[in-house]
């Protein structure tokens, strides 16, 4: 139906809004979990167990030694400083904790390094 397709056209705009412009945090949870799933595919993933999460996960510890994502908490502190880290499109700095806040659709953390490296935690 025309209403299904312009649906389907919503949300791949959305979509590439968030890829290629300039949105925030806000823009991220409001998307759902098929179409964030859909945007990020495959941008890789590490679970982290929500409890984790609740009790505050620190930055460093979510961008090495938990997901990998960095080599060493050496480069995740260097990619602090220089500010080319963001935590769902927000700037994140060396003392940043991700809590139970910055879940989207109360699963998902997108970390982001740059302007192409994306990854994201999963709460499980």
């Amino acid at each position: 139906t025309t209403v299904h397709g312009e649906d389907e056209f919503n949300k791949a705009v959305k979509a590439s809004e968030i890829l290629f412009g300039r949105s925030t945090s806000a823009d991220l949870k409001t998307l759902d979990s098929e179409t964030f799933l859909d945007v990020f595919e495959g941008v890789p993933q590490a679970e982290v167990a929500t409890s984790a999460i609740k009790e505050g996960l620190d930055i460093v510890s979510a961008l090495a030694e938990r997901t990998g994502f960095l080599k060493s908490n050496g480069e995740a502190i260097r990619a602090l400083k220089e500010n080319s880290i963001s935590v769902n499109k927000e700037k994140a700095s060396e003392g940043f904790v991700i809590t139970s806040e910055d879940l989207i659709n109360g699963q998902f953390v997108l970390l982001q390094r740059g302007k192409k490296n994306y990854f994201i935690l999963k709460a499980v």
